[in-house]
């Protein structure tokens, strides 16, 4: 049996980012996992560092794309029918905090972690050896319509107010720096101070590596072990039994099924995703990650060729995969990117872990002493695990955070 200071569950970016930061705070950590550091859901992400605009993703509001949702026919979105009922109480919920001034609030909650992002990843890769992965130019939205474009109006005015640069540009401006676009486009934004990452698997593996170059332990086991141990939890690895005082629940869209017996029972639903690899066509290619809000979709340049992103799927997280989303999104994204052949027969499927307010939860479980909380990154575990794993070891140790915990915790939900 294995005594340390720290248990981590979730061997996610999330999970091995906070494993890291624990290390580095002098701690005794063991991260443990079913599987291999960053092969679930952090594995197949667009790669993005930042958001894609200064609003977290909401629920959309207008009419229009509600009732092209509603007919199952938006690029943007699909469901399950079998699982809209018992979804509705977190539906509504994700719809109300989608309000205008509630976005607002949530942009300035969620901007002291968004703006520590990118350096935050830097310095862990910089430690790595591995800054070569961090590619530091920017990503491009795209706007067809100047509808669209103007409804980025509120993003783009509270963006100024909190220092988010964006550069607008028009299609000509665009092909400049990625030429080869098609300009079935009216506008554009180059937010240059956002990042991207070529395998975020390579990222999370990074890290990982470095925790047990520090002495941290990575270990094989089900966090549903879990239990307490007289004043400590414990829990079963294939490399015997680990004790801690404290344990992290790092688990992402599984971190329900451990909480909910425990009695920390929080409005976490999931949004799953999918993406699939294509050849570019000929000789081209991109420099930076793609975003089409209009169409549901980003593209982003990857080890295995362009990695083509969807929207949000509500289902069940262990429903079969329904990839249908690429059937309405792919011509679109063909119109504006020299997409090829699929490069490979697969379809990733990915489930995000999402509370209704858009925020995650980082700090203490209500009732449960020694158990900590970092999860419900939403769209955002990839940007801001090292900014959360560091927020989180701050407040183990009792450090002065490095940014209010107050909007993360999860009293918020009444908990």
């Amino acid at each position: 049996m294995a005594r340390v200071d720290a248990i981590v569950l979730g061997a996610g970016i999330v999970g091995v980012s906070a494993a890291l930061h624990l290390v580095k705070q002098g701690l005794a950590v063991a991260l443990v996992d079913r599987q291999r550091p960053g092969e679930g859901t952090s594995y197949g992400n667009a790669g993005v560092i930042g958001g894609a605009g200064v609003y977290p993703t909401p629920f959309p509001r207008d009419l229009g794309t509600l009732i092209q949702v509603a007919l199952k026919q938006a690029p943007q979105a699909n469901y399950h029918m079998a699982d809209l009922l018992r979804l509705a109480p977190w539906l509504w919920a994700y719809f109300r905090a989608s309000a205008p001034d509630k976005l607002v609030d949530a942009a300035h909650a969620l901007r002291p972690l968004m703006a520590a992002a990118v350096s935050e990843h830097e310095t862990l890769l910089n430690e790595t050896g591995r800054l070569e992965l961090l590619r530091r130019d920017g990503w491009i939205s795209i706007y067809r319509t100047e509808a669209a474009f103007r409804g980025m109006d509120p993003q783009l005015e509270i963006g100024a107010e909190l220092g988010v640069r964006a550069n607008v540009l028009d299609p000509d401006g665009t092909l400049a720096l990625e030429p080869h676009l098609a300009p079935v486009f009216h506008k554009a934004i180059h937010w240059p101070d956002i990042a991207s990452v070529p395998s975020p698997l390579k990222v999370t593996q990074a890290y990982a590596e470095r925790l047990v170059a520090l002495g941290g332990l990575v270990l094989t086991g089900d966090a549903r072990s879990l239990h307490r141990n007289g004043d400590r939890w414990r829990v079963d690895t294939a490399e015997g039994a680990v004790d801690a005082p404290n344990v992290v629940i790092a688990l992402g869209p599984w971190a329900q099924d451990l909480l909910d017996p425990l009695g920390v029972k929080l409005p976490l639903a999931v949004k799953r995703g999918y993406h699939r690899h294509y050849r570019p066509r000929g000789n081209a290619s991109l420099q930076r990650p793609i975003v089409d809000p209009e169409r549901g979709y980003a593209l982003a340049p990857m080890d295995q060729g362009l990695r083509l992103t969807t929207g949000a799927e509500f289902a069940d997280r262990d429903a079969p995969p329904t990839p249908v989303q690429f059937d309405r999104l792919l011509p679109d994204a063909r119109a504006l990117a020299p997409i090829g052949e699929q490069a490979s027969p697969e379809t990733w499927m990915g489930s995000r872990p999402c509370f209704p307010d858009m925020r995650p939860v980082i700090g203490r479980a209500p009732g449960q002493p020694g158990l900590w909380l970092n999860y419900g990154h939403n769209h955002f575990g990839l940007t801001l695990g090292p900014a959360s794993g560091r927020l989180l070891a701050e407040m183990m140790v009792g450090e002065t955070p490095f940014c209010d915990p107050a909007p993360f915790s999860a009293e918020r939900f009444g908990a």
